[in-house]
């Protein structure tokens, strides 16, 4: 598998434990007088899509044939429209192991997290990242990424408009969007709306807490240092996992999934 040539959206690179990604040239122009930027949510969508084709021009992609994207659309077939925000799905064959959903409704499964998650966890796991979109997390971190790349000069800035990306400067911005985070407050609303999309259709809420208790393992890996400091502004995972534990048997659908262990062979079915 290779890394990841990009960059992109990520918003959220919640569950991404070494960044291994490409980014191709960047840019590093300063910029001033961004502040007066106004930024919509149409802005939002039309940035991250040019961010999500051009990492999909820049990475390999899983064809339409490989056992990777089959299993992706068995479990999310059914979801091309989840709560009003329309989807489409992509795997990444990459080392990285990250999952994504930008302002625009594309979600990027990573090939390496495919091989460690259970279907279930992966629900419980995209589910996560439609709610930072839903809750508009996803929008704050395309402008601020969008920011951070300076692709316009001060001029420009104070103009108020969102400018045209060149490629180059996508890389730029395509690198800040991975690299920002959201706040554990962000992250724990994304925890309980992927746990109300995994309860509203009647998927085992119990993913969550098993993708969460795997999250915990990670850090304790061989890659900790560069996971620890990923996870740095997310609530502690094992925290996360009794959160799910606790909803769930208030809900009477707690089942005790035993002890929990990172597999020694790839979930690819």
């Amino acid at each position: 598998m290779k890394k990841i040539i990009t960059s992109i959206f990520i918003v959220a690179a919640v569950f991404s434990v070494n960044a291994q990604i490409n980014l191709g040239k960047i840019t590093k122009a300063a910029s001033k007088g961004v502040e007066a930027l106004s930024f919509s949510n149409a802005d939002a969508q039309k940035l991250a899509k040019e961010g999500v084709d051009w990492m999909d021009k820049n990475n390999k992609v899983a064809g339409a044939k490989d056992p990777y994207t089959v299993r992706l659309n068995k479990l999310f077939g059914k979801h091309k429209n989840e709560d009003g925000l329309p989807l489409n799905y992509k795997v990444y064959l990459v080392t990285d192991i990250n999952a994504f959903a930008c302002a625009d409704g594309s979600v990027r499964v990573f090939s390496s997290l495919m091989d460690i998650m259970t279907d279930d966890e992966l629900l419980a796991i995209i589910g996560h990242e439609i709610g930072h979109v839903k809750n508009e997390d996803s929008k704050d971190a395309v402008k601020n990424a969008y920011l951070r790349a300076a692709a316009m000069e001060a001029a420009t800035a104070s103009s108020g408009t969102v400018q045209t990306l060149n490629d180059s400067q996508l890389g730029e911005f395509a690198n800040s969007f991975l690299d920002s985070k959201h706040s554990k407050k962000q992250e724990s609303q994304a925890d309980d709306y992927s746990y109300d999309f995994m309860k509203k259709h009647g998927y085992n809420v119990v993913g969550a807490y098993t993708a969460f208790k795997k999250l915990a393992l990670l850090g304790g890996s061989a890659k900790a240092t560069s996971f620890q400091k990923m996870m740095s502004s997310h609530p502690d995972s094992e925290k996360r996992a009794n959160s799910v534990k606790k909803r769930a048997e208030k809900d009477g659908i707690w089942k005790d999934p035993g002890e929990v262990s990172l597999p020694t062979a790839k979930l690819t079915k």
